[in-house]
């Protein structure tokens, strides 16, 4: 039993390391970006800020179509259906081009439009409408890459994304940095330098994926004649990812919300806020990885039909993301005066940014269960109940209390962190009880039905 729980974690990890690896990878580039373009002055990195805040909407859309496709892929996989696999892949990557030319479109026309809704005026608004034409209206790319790297997860190669990232990451910096600034006679493009050298970034990262892909099990061509389960395959997806859609703009709406409410506890809470969100970012990075490993191996245990492995390596995954999450808790609590010092010299926005993460680090447990059960959850094509999660969690929870404890009764960056730890602990509550309540579900249907 040992061994087997042994072997099992050890499937976990190696899937789950390379994810965060990713993820962290992934986070240096916006890191580095922002540091860039933070030189130029404080209107290019608002104005950065605001296009970004956009593009998010567009790439949540882009990962929910992913999260349909990775569950479709995972289950064929384990049922050993490698054509059905690669039929889904081929697929995805047709409504991820229609997705990506849907929203360069809306980009090359609403630009501007778009980004005066955000409250862009002036130099900011000027700035802000050449980065997100550059950077938005090849939406395609974006979409693109966000494919086929899921893809290749759910077909359980996690290994390449990461190393894709790697080489993004060393080819981004340096463009980023010649593009933005300039070398001897050439003296750059400034904000237009840095959208242009994300936008080569993102090409060349989707190209080196679709590589993988092509040397992989799942390789699939694109222009390959019409097959009668295309249409199947696509309503599936879509089926599938409208939940996820659903869900990642209901959690986006709901952060404008409530940021417009921390906005009103004035600019030091504000700023506080945002630094500690940043920071509590590398924290989330074990939780998203175990959470890439969930969704592939309770896909791919499902696919073959074994219901109670699903459900083992699904807990173990929460299991071992609760583990290192709340070692990260206990360094976030003794380190984050440290790391508060290295964003503002202002002690009171520094002594706010310590309470701030010293209350989050209690709620690490909650927030790796429902990371990796989401995940799980997903993997086994139930994208409703994490969608039901993130509405009852954000909008009668978290934006409720953060104005009730923030606003109300004056506690400032204490109560939005509160509002926030309430909101995970009900959403893992909630995520493990439907967790449960399927495979039961699940082992009922099974002895029904031999």
């Amino acid at each position: 039993m040992n061994a087997s729980l042994h072997a099992k974690s050890r499937e976990v990890l190696s899937l789950a390391i390379p994810a965060m690896v990713e993820n962290f990878l992934q986070t240096v580039v916006g890191f580095v970006d922002t540091l860039f373009v933070a030189h130029l002055g404080l209107v290019e990195v608002t104005a950065v800020g605001v296009a970004n805040t956009l593009l998010a909407v567009y790439i949540a859309v882009f990962m929910a179509i992913g999260i349909g496709t990775s569950s479709i892929i995972a289950k064929q996989i384990g049922a050993g259906n490698t054509a059905y696999a690669q039929h889904a892949a081929r697929q995805a990557t047709w409504i991820s081009l229609i997705a990506g030319l849907f929203f360069g479109v809306i980009t090359l026309c609403f630009a501007e439009s778009l980004l005066k809704l955000m409250g862009a005026s002036g130099d900011v608004l000027r700035e802000g409408t050449t980065y997100f034409r550059i950077v938005g209206i090849p939406s395609l790319v974006i979409s693109l890459m966000i494919n086929f790297g899921n893809v290749l997860r759910a077909s359980g190669n996690t290994v390449s994304p990461m190393m894709v990232s790697f080489w993004m990451n060393l080819i981004h910096i340096g463009l980023d940095y010649l593009l933005i600034f300039g070398i001897f006679q050439f003296s750059g493009f400034g904000v237009a330098g840095a959208a242009t050298a994300t936008v080569l970034t993102r090409t060349i990262g989707a190209a080196m994926l679709f590589l993988a892909i092509r040397r992989s099990l799942i390789r699939f061509s694109i222009w390959r004649k019409k097959s009668s389960l295309d249409t199947p395959i696509t309503k599936k997806i879509i089926r599938l990812s409208i939940p996820a859609t659903a869900e990642r703009l209901i959690m986006r709406l709901g952060q404008v919300v409530y940021l417009g409410l921390i906005v009103t506890m004035g600019t030091e809470i504000y700023a506080a806020n945002a630094i500690a969100e940043n920071i509590e970012t590398f924290a989330y990075l074990p939780g998203l990885g175990l959470g890439v490993a969930a969704t592939i191996l309770v896909g791919k245990q499902l696919g073959a039909e074994k219901i109670d492995e699903a459900y083992q390596y699904g807990l173990l995954s929460a299991i071992i993301s609760v583990v290192i999450m709340s070692i990260a808790g206990v360094l976030l609590f003794f380190c984050t005066p440290f790391l508060a010092d290295w964003f503002t010299n202002q002690q009171s926005t520094a002594n706010m940014i310590t309470l701030a993460m010293r209350i989050d680090a209690f709620f690490m447990p909650p927030l790796a269960v429902g990371l990796v059960l989401a995940g799980a959850l997903q993997g086994a094509g139930e994208t409703k109940i994490p969608m039901y999660s993130t509405a009852i969690g954000m909008w009668g929870i978290r934006v409720v209390f953060i104005y009730l404890l923030g606003i109300q009764f004056k506690i400032g960056i204490a109560g939005i962190w509160i509002a926030q730890g309430i909101d995970l602990t009900v959403k893992a509550v909630f995520l493990y009880y439907f967790y449960k309540k399927l495979f039961i579900r699940s082992r009922s249907h099974r002895i029904s039905t031999k």
